[in-house]
């Protein structure tokens, strides 16, 4: 990448990182936000915990119903390397959100219709996703530090590494939309509109907000991205609580993949 290049992608980054600070400062930390902070538009979820055991039962199934089909359907058309991981993440994917749907509208009777994005969940996401932005920045940039300090080695997550090296057309499209498609929806549902929205009524507040999102950073495998992914995680659920529409957390999420598959293409940093 040019020198050019780099210095363009660097100053759009820090761009958007002064647009987080100035609306972080507006929405969250000015005192007049603080004392007129609108309360939360999330709704108590009153299942009982039978049923949300049961929930979390049918999206695992699922997901291994779809990795199970996934490798019989592999037999047919072998695949391996990359192309291989992600077909049957997007197969695993799939399945679980095949299974939320299926509880969602077979056992809590939610209408169709109040699945579809609104305008709205766009301009709340893309709020929520600059919010977070200098945050997680900030985390990264001290837990990267604190690990250094420490003598512990540095990876890139597996997907960092497979975007960074991949060649093919059909393979780079296929996990664009994983990460800002599929894994955003599947994510958000299971961590913010399963877990948090479950936990939130139930147990400390605190606890609510840490807990799901330590689960969400945990699940990528990859101590360098840990922390962030915590405070990452801890933003959505606040965003989900502020404004009651998981479709706020589902833009931010895929706008945030979205930013960082920008910065491994303009290779300066994540």
């Amino acid at each position: 990448m040019s020198v050019r290049s780099a210095t363009i992608a660097t100053s759009l980054e820090l761009g958007l990182i002064f647009a987080g600070f100035v609306l972080l400062w507006r929405f969250v930390v000015r005192p007049a936000a603080r004392a007129n902070r609108p309360a939360p538009r999330l709704a108590e979820w009153t299942i009982p915990g039978a049923d949300f055991v049961r929930f979390m039962f049918v999206v695992v199934c699922c997901s291994l119903i779809g990795n199970f089909a996934a490798t019989l359907l592999l037999k047919f058309r072998p695949l391996a390397g990359d192309p291989k991981l992600m077909f049957l993440t997007a197969c695993s994917h799939a399945g679980m959100l095949a299974g939320i749907a299926a509880f969602k509208f077979a056992v809590e009777r939610v209408p169709l219709a109040s699945a579809a994005l609104r305008v709205s969940d766009f301009v709340s996401g893309v709020v929520t996703f600059l919010v977070a932005l200098p945050a997680v920045t900030a985390t990264n940039v001290v837990w990267h530090w604190l690990l250094e300090v420490c003598g512990l080695h540095l990876e890139k997550q597996d997907l960092v590494g497979m975007f960074a090296n991949a060649r093919s057309p059909l393979l780079l499209t296929l996990m664009i939309v994983l990460a800002t498609v599929t894994a955003p929806a599947t994510e958000e549902m299971v961590f913010r509109a399963g877990f948090f929205r479950y936990l939130r009524t139930r147990i400390p507040r605190w606890a609510a907000l840490v807990a799901p999102s330590c689960l969400f950073a945990a699940l990528h495998q990859n101590l360098a991205s840990f922390a962030p992914l915590v405070v990452l995680g801890v933003a959505f659920s606040l965003a989900y609580e502020r404004t009651g529409r998981i479709g706020t957390t589902i833009i931010a999420h895929a706008l945030f993949n979205l930013h960082t598959i920008a910065l491994i293409f303009a290779g300066v940093g994540m």
